[in-house]
């Protein structure tokens, strides 16, 4: 598929695309008709629609990677150059490789995401494992030709994601399906727990990579994707954020995901053990209103 052909399922489609799969256990159950279920369901609606139909979402994540590519011609010709802040030491000598995330900087689950909406599921794990073994997301716009790019020039590209390690047959199926590049003879699919040590904080994967490559870039959706942020607050984020502000547009390049992310559950406190309406209503909690504030009223 190329690298532009992102699939654009609107709920009615996808339910009737499913409509099959409900006997196999692996899809939903939903006529052309299909509506969305419940307040839960609502919640993630726009952020998902956006993701698959509209302009400006294909738009930003192929700005994204035009940028990375720029950014990749200058961390060539520097010797000096390092995204990784794990990598301390001197790594002029090494062989290049980039970082990228894999989930909505590689490929795009939104079909799964309309698949929770139109249940009014939260994240639901069998489900997640059900879609992940179907090898099915397409592409994130621009994220193909930016890595078959970089491999052309003869870095490495490591896909670092948080996917659990027993999925990584699938993700590997899926990137292949693609035509990703997956260099023989190197482990490029880091996957959370294919080793000891390697949990859900990226930093040793990240580590391990710079061990013994000189890591060009990172590519990412999420904050964790670049620096260690488990469980900081909303504001300790935006401090760690302002922190590396050197680091954004030139060594490290993230991409929008309004959907699902570290940003979200640290509106509740990483609770996981809440209700739906209990993080609905702590998540309102933070949203401003501009009162008090010369810009109040304002929007585009």
């Amino acid at each position: 598929m190329s690298d532009g052909s992102r699939a654009r399922l609107g709920i009615p489609t996808l339910a009737l695309a499913l409509a099959g799969c409900a006997s196999g256990g692996t899809g939903i159950a939903a006529g052309a008709g299909a509506v969305v279920s419940g307040d839960t369901g609502v919640e993630g609606l726009d952020a998902t629609l956006w993701i698959q139909h509209a302009a400006e979402y294909g738009a930003s994540t192929e700005q994204a990677y035009r940028i990375a590519s720029d950014m990749l011609a200058a961390a060539l010709e520097d010797s000096s150059w390092t995204a990784a802040p794990e990598q301390r030491s001197d790594a002029s000598a090494l062989p290049p490789a980039i970082i990228l995330d894999v989930d909505e900087t590689v490929l795009d689950n939104s079909p799964f995401q309309a698949r929770l909406i139109i249940e009014g599921r939260e994240f639901n794990p069998q489900m997640w494992g059900e879609w992940i073994d179907q090898a099915a997301a397409a592409p994130v716009p621009g994220a193909l030709a930016f890595a078959l790019h970089a491999a052309a020039q003869g870095v490495m590209v490591f896909y670092v994601t948080n996917r659990d390690a027993n999925m990584e047959s699938s993700t590997r199926r899926n990137l292949e399906r693609h035509e990703f590049p997956l260099a023989p003879g190197e482990d490029v699919i880091l996957t959370r727990g294919e080793h000891e040590g390697w949990g859900s904080d990226k930093s040793s994967r990240r580590a391990y990579v710079a061990a013994r490559y000189r890591v060009l870039l990172v590519v990412g959706d999420d904050l964790n994707d670049f620096v260690t942020v488990t469980r900081s607050s909303a504001e300790e984020r935006d401090q760690i954020a302002t922190d590396h502000a050197a680091f954004w547009g030139r060594k490290w390049i993230i991409l929008p995901n309004p959907t699902y992310g570290s940003w979200e559950r640290a509106l509740y406190g990483f609770d996981s053990s809440l209700s739906p309406e209990e993080k609905r209503r702590r998540k309102a909690e933070n949203l401003n209103t501009g009162a008090g504030s010369d810009d109040e009223g304002l929007r585009d």
